[in-house]
């Protein structure tokens, strides 16, 4: 019986091996932790690879065909937090990119693309492109493309650090929306304000009719 891994330690990974398991067969595994002496046991045909904001090393991709998923249409976007960057340079809509793990970071061999919508809270996105990713993962199964080098322009993303997420600075309501929305999600450092002595810090972002936002607030001490 052929194995394969998922290796994701995101909430909305969770049930990904289950239901892959149910509609093709095969021996399904979740790893929420990259171990050799694990892959060494299961000896996956693939290890697809739907999260992950970690080094992959060459002992494991190597060993094991990996198959990453990033949020950008490579080489458009190579590096870290896609999504934020995609949402702070105007992106409504962009494409998830199945590519196998090679040494340079983001510029494996393409397997295959799909459309992913860029509507709503980083949350829904995630959730969304969990069923993406999911269809990508039962055709590469199913039909086993050959991936194919990348083309085009090489545009490389820098990983967003936490003070990034601070609101002040920003122009309009429209990018206050955006960045609000692009943090709402488990794990990220939400949007946030401070003032003397406190941090505001802001999620579940909607817009009103009248075009303010309203958002919900948690006030911390600093």
């Amino acid at each position: 019986m052929a194995s394969y891994v998922i290796l994701s330690e995101k909430p909305w990974n969770a049930d990904l091996a289950t239901r892959l398991a149910q509609r093709l067969g095969g021996d399904w595994h979740h790893l929420r932790e990259l171990s050799s002496h694990a892959l060494e046991a299961i000896r996956p045909e693939f290890v697809f690879v739907p999260h992950w904001s970690r080094i992959i090393p060459p002992e494991i991709f190597e060993a094991w065909p990996c198959v990453v998923f990033h949020m950008t249409d490579l080489p458009y976007g190579r590096g870290g937090t896609p999504l934020q960057n995609l949402i702070v340079r105007g992106h409504r809509s962009t494409m998830m990119s199945a590519i196998a793990v090679v040494e340079e970071v983001d510029a494996g061999p393409v397997y295959l693309k799909k459309p992913l919508s860029l509507d709503g809270s980083a949350e829904e996105i995630y959730r969304r492109a969990s069923g993406v990713i999911e269809s990508m993962i039962e055709e590469i199964v199913r039909k086993r493309p050959e991936p194919q080098p990348q083309v085009g322009e090489v545009v490389t993303f820098a990983r967003r650090r936490p003070a990034d997420s601070d609101l002040s600075g920003l122009a309009d309501l429209d990018s206050v929306y955006d960045h609000i929305r692009m943090l709402d999600a488990d794990g990220y450092p939400h949007a946030f304000l401070e003032c003397e002595g406190f941090r505001v810090e802001l999620s579940g972002a909607s817009r009103a009719e009248d075009g303010s936002i309203r958002a919900h607030a948690r006030i911390v001490s600093k």
